[in-house]
């Protein structure tokens, strides 16, 4: 027998032949996780499928069966080698995607000290690699990187091994996720025989106490209880307990738990069982048609608070009853919880949760539980399409539009288009739902085989909330230099007397997002992106770079002049809440941004608090804009919003009018009604217009007219490769070198429709201390252009999201 692999190397994209050992052949089957030679290294790998013969002569043996029972199932295999033949990534690197983290590892070298005494350094990293590897012994590679933040010692580390001062090994780390147990006891006679002994189990007072208290408590506990529970209860320790072990009147032994990141959500009591509307009716009967017949996707198109969850449940109910699992996708955390709840009221106890923020051990079980059957649904972010459930039915993404369900790191994918293809590949029914669908996806739901769902209205009385667009020249013409202008800020004080809530929202964080010396006008940015540092006073006066982490003190003088004129311009989310605050010093405000949700349940307890009406105002940036159900907020203030109007994108605009109007959304969801003032410098844009009117057909026509005259998707499709090096001489030369082998290979296949952008700069031209270029293709199928092209070093995105 021979398996065919998919090795764990990021960079190797292929299928590698190996014989199966006679003593694993009875276990292993497609989908196992095995560990095996290549090369000189030891590596883990993912049987993809079993032969009777090998393209190759005399192959080598897997070493190893990691797990009996296979990892990936048959149709996440199959979606894996699409991904792969789509997005022009590695199939180990998409296949890695599916292994939960913890559990896959990759080849390492360890790196050992051979000679203790050594002195003659002759370089700083030599000195650091040497006291490190003295201090702590031998270490991983991967371990190393830690201690060198951006510095390649690995080649300090060749010579001292060439020298014979370091030795090496390849090796293979073990995976750093298993399954939890903890100890317990348990009553192992009858409670008689129990009672019996009780006046036999300690020569002093205090002993016969702790263990009389010990034992009466299990006698009460048919089930094993933990120890830290037993000693908290009754004061017994461990030497107590294996007293009454050894007389034979309890068990000890370890018990598997498992870490459940939902035991932390409040349980929602089951609600009176709504009645849908006629539209919700028609759409729910459409999709409950669909289980039956051949499996369908649909676009679920409805206002913000149509009732798209309520249909979710409805036919989640169904195929759940058929024996099948569900799998539902939100564009991130902070969404999550909301959803949970009303998935755990309706599903007790069948509920898994992933995403980014749950530790190795509860992703590990989760997933665990998810693939022995134990769990009917999935509820997450991005990487929740990859749990191993045996019997997918029903496949939801929630807020289809969002930008986060695009990965903007190798290896690229998007989460989207990706859970239709998986959808097809297991036999399922796909929906997306949105207020506010992408171009792209209306346009292939009018014109391909989607059927689109309509919830025009929504399912309260309340109407969409009226927009007040208010021009901020204006303001500035009548004397309002401030951020809020006059009737936001009187509808602010209003929303507050009344004991509402309101929602003021700024796609930017920090307090000020340029500081400049108003003498000589010299900007200070950051030395690594070259892009300008923002003020966060929260960290002492301290500034920020938002794409590297970067951070330094402000300083006192300008570095170009030496004039005390440092000055602060512009505003952030940070600023907002200040200034809220110093106006409406009664007011209890939140501020719901990145810098406040960085720990783990951060989301959680930010909304829940506001939910709570702990909060009066919610000041956020994007994450208010994820389709959030908060009924008390009957007022909106969006405080600036031209952000990002202007970039050089073409997804610019449509991104600009889903932001405003989801956040739009977010008022007047009950009877209450609500309102939102949108203040912009640039009343007259479409996108504003057409958010300001919840016009969603009217944007999707002009923009789609605008698409279709600069030849962008969906009338064409695109691919963006960049490059990136720390000399920028080097990336403009090998961009212009493969610009040049693009060009030829578009002329000799005489690919009249394709063409290329560049080779140009990025928009964020430095990042992190290294310079990008990018060269975009255009074109019905770029994809087959850049096949068979060797790219190395470049990063390659099929259908960016963004060309910045």
């Amino acid at each position: 027998m021979f398996a065919r692999l998919a090795v764990n190397i990021p960079a190797v994209s292929g299928i590698f032949d190996y014989a199966v050992p006679p003593e694993l052949a009875p276990h292993i089957q497609a989908g196992c996780l095995v560990v095996a030679p290549f090369g000189n290294q030891t590596v883990q790998g993912i049987v993809l499928e079993l032969t009777d013969s090998s393209s190759i002569q005399n192959p080598k043996s897997i070493i190893d069966l990691l797990d009996p029972a296979p990892v990936l199932t048959p149709p996440q295999i199959a979606l894996a080698i699409r991904l792969a033949e789509t997005t022009l990534n590695p199939l180990a690197s998409v296949v890695n995607l599916m292994i939960p983290t913890g559990l896959s590892q990759q080849a390492d070298i360890n790196y050992e000290l051979r000679n203790p005494n050594y002195e003659n350094k002759t370089s700083k990293v030599e000195t650091r690699l040497i006291n490190l590897l003295r201090e702590r012994g031998a270490l991983r590679g991967r371990q190393i990187d830690s201690h060198f933040a951006k510095i390649d010692w690995r080649k300090t580390a060749n010579l001292l091994v060439k020298k014979g001062i370091l030795s090496t090994k390849n090796i293979l780390p073990p995976p750093r996720v298993r399954p939890k147990y903890i100890r317990v006891a348990q009553l192992s006679v009858k409670p008689e025989a129990a009672e019996a002994e009780m006046e036999s189990l300690g020569s002093t007072k205090q002993t016969l106490a702790r263990r009389q208290a010990a034992l009466r408590f299990l006698i009460h506990q048919p089930d094993a209880i933990n120890l830290s529970w037993i000693y908290a209860e009754t004061g017994c320790n461990i030497s107590d307990l294996q007293e009454l072990e050894e007389r034979g009147l309890i068990r000890l032994f370890e018990n598997e738990i498992f870490r459940d990141p939902l035991g932390k959500i409040e349980k929602q009591e089951t609600s009176v069982e709504l009645i849908l509307s006629p539209e919700q009716t028609a759409a729910l009967q459409t999709i409950l048609s669909a289980f039956n017949l051949q499996p369908s996707t649909f676009l679920l198109y409805g206002v913000t608070g149509s009732g798209k969850t309520e249909i979710y449940l409805r036919a989640a109910e169904e195929v759940i009853r058929n024996g099948k699992q569900v799998l539902v996708l939100v564009p991130e955390i902070a969404l999550t919880p909301q959803l949970v709840r009303r998935f755990l009221a309706r599903f007790p106890g069948q509920v898994g949760l992933v995403h980014s923020k749950l530790s190795e051990g509860e992703r590990y079980d989760t997933w665990r539980r998810a693939r022995d059957g134990k769990l009917n649904v999935i509820i997450g972010a991005r990487s929740a399409l990859f749990s191993p459930l045996p019997n997918i039915g029903f496949i939801v993404v929630d807020e289809c539009h969002d930008n986060s369900y695009y990965q903007a790191e190798p290896p690229f994918y998007n989460a989207v288009s990706s859970a239709q293809e998986y959808a097809r590949l297991c036999g399922a029914v796909f929906v997306m739902g949105s207020a506010t669908p992408t171009v792209e996806q209306r346009f292939h739901a009018e014109t391909k085989q989607t059927k689109i769902l309509g919830l025009p209205n929504r399912v309260t009385d309340s109407m969409l909330p009226p927009v007040q667009v208010v021009d901020m020249r204006e303001e500035l013409k009548n004397g309002n230099r401030g951020i809020f202008s006059r009737g936001l800020a009187e509808s602010l004080a209003e929303t507050i007397s009344r004991g509402e809530q309101a929602i003021i929202f700024l796609n930017r964080r920090g307090t000020a997002t340029y500081i400049f010396c108003r003498d000589c006008g010299h900007a200070l940015k950051c030395p690594n992106c070259e892009t300008p540092l923002t003020l966060h006073l929260e960290n002492k006066e301290k500034l920020l770079c938002h794409r590297c982490g970067y951070i330094r003190q402000k300083p006192k003088n300008c570095p170009q002049c030496g004039s005390d004129q440092i000055r602060e311009y512009g505003l952030g989310s940070e600023k907002v809440e200040a200034d809220i605050k110093a106006m409406f010093p009664q007011a209890r405000t939140l501020r719901w941004d990145w810098d406040t949700t960085r720990q783990k349940d951060a989301h959680e307890i930010i909304l829940t608090h506001f939910t709570n009406h702990q909060a009066d105002v919610l000041v956020g940036t994007q994450m208010l804009a994820k389709g959030l159900d908060l009924p008390l907020v009957t007022l909106v203030g969006i405080v600036l919003a031209d952000v990002g109007l202007n970039l050089p994108d073409p997804f610019a605009s449509e991104k600009v009018f889903q932001t405003l109007t989801q956040v739009a959304g977010r008022a007047g969801r009950s009877a209450r009604g609500g309102k939102v003032i949108l203040q912009t410098f640039m009343p007259e844009h479409y996108a504003i217009q057409f958010a300001a009117e919840h016009d969603v057909n009217g944007f999707y026509e002009r923009e789609l007219e605008y698409r279709r005259q600069l030849g962008y998707p969906p009338y064409a499709r695109l691919a963006r490769l960049e490059y990136r090096h720390a000399d920028n001489v080097k990336a403009e030369e090998e961009a212009r070198r493969t610009a040049d082998r693009l060009k030829n290979k578009i002329e000799a296949e005489k690919r009249r429709q394709t063409e290329l952008i560049g080779p140009v700069p990025s928009f964020f031209s430095k990042m992190d201390g290294v310079h990008r270029w990018q060269i975009v293709v255009r074109g019905p199928d770029p994809v087959s252009l850049l096949r068979d092209i060797k790219l190395t070093d470049w990063r390659i995105e099929i259908d960016p999201i963004s060309l910045l």
